[in-house]
């Protein structure tokens, strides 16, 4: 592009109205790139910490050992806290020599209550990038539209119109949908990409609910639910 159709200065010499729908994409498409880093990461470490948990779970420890180690750590993972829920439920339940159904009923509700509130966490900012996929290409086409409106207002003024008089008008103004695609396109693909790891890890949360609940069932069978010891994880398996 030569210096009369830069970018630079289509965007100055653009109406006000054109220039705020583009600044307004900026910021949204900015701040959208901030929300998929910051999500790129947090998913990437809740895997890990998920992981790194299941492989304990299975080693062959006691969970009366797993509750104690998940209690003195600061930093826990969601497939930890949703373990020391349960496992703090079914303790209280278990003092007060409640029957197995009823101590097996309060950990699992237990854990899926705090199941809903890891999976809030984790999709926390997830509808932002819906709303800048699915609304960015709009606002452009709107400043777009403005702008090529105006554009027209400024021509019917003029004796003579060439190319050279049309180009920069509709340039400018093709800017703002060219804008609204840039902020929309890495909104959607994060979008779909997330809604789908995260998908994965709510089934993996919730398949180790059910293998936690069957591991306390073996524990409170029979007649002896409250005398029984919590058996070994691993063994239980």
């Amino acid at each position: 592009m030569n210096n009369e159709l830069s970018l630079l200065t289509l965007v100055q010499q653009a109406s006000i109205v054109v220039q705020v729908v583009l600044a307004g994409l900026t910021l949204a498409s900015l701040a959208s790139w901030a929300v998929i880093f910051g999500k790129l990461f947090g998913l990437r470490r809740v895997r890990g910490g998920n992981d790194g948990f299941e492989r304990d779970f299975w080693s062959g420890r006691s969970l009366t050992e797993m509750n104690q180690a998940v209690g003195s750590k600061p930093d826990t993972a969601p497939m930890e806290r949703i373990f020391a829920s349960g496992m703090r439920e079914f303790l209280k339940l278990r003092e007060k020599r409640l029957d197995a159904q009823a101590q097996l009923d309060g950990a699992r509700r237990a854990m899926r209550a705090s199941l809903q509130r890891e999976l809030d966490v984790i999709e926390s900012h997830l509808s932002f990038l819906a709303s800048v996929g699915s609304v960015s290409p709009y606002v452009g086409l709107f400043g777009t539209v403005w702008g090529i409106m105006h554009a027209f207002v400024n021509l019917g003024a003029l004796q003579q119109v060439t190319l050279a008089t049309v180009a920069p008008s509709i340039a400018e103004a093709l800017v703002a949908t060219a804008l609204g695609l840039f902020a929309a396109i890495p909104a959607v693909v994060a979008y779909n990409r997330f809604a789908r790891d995260i998908d994965r890890i709510a089934i993996q949360l919730e398949t180790f609910i059910e293998e936690f609940t069957n591991i306390l069932q073996r524990n409170v069978g029979g007649a002896a639910a409250a005398a029984t010891p919590i058996a070994s994880a691993g063994g239980a398996a």
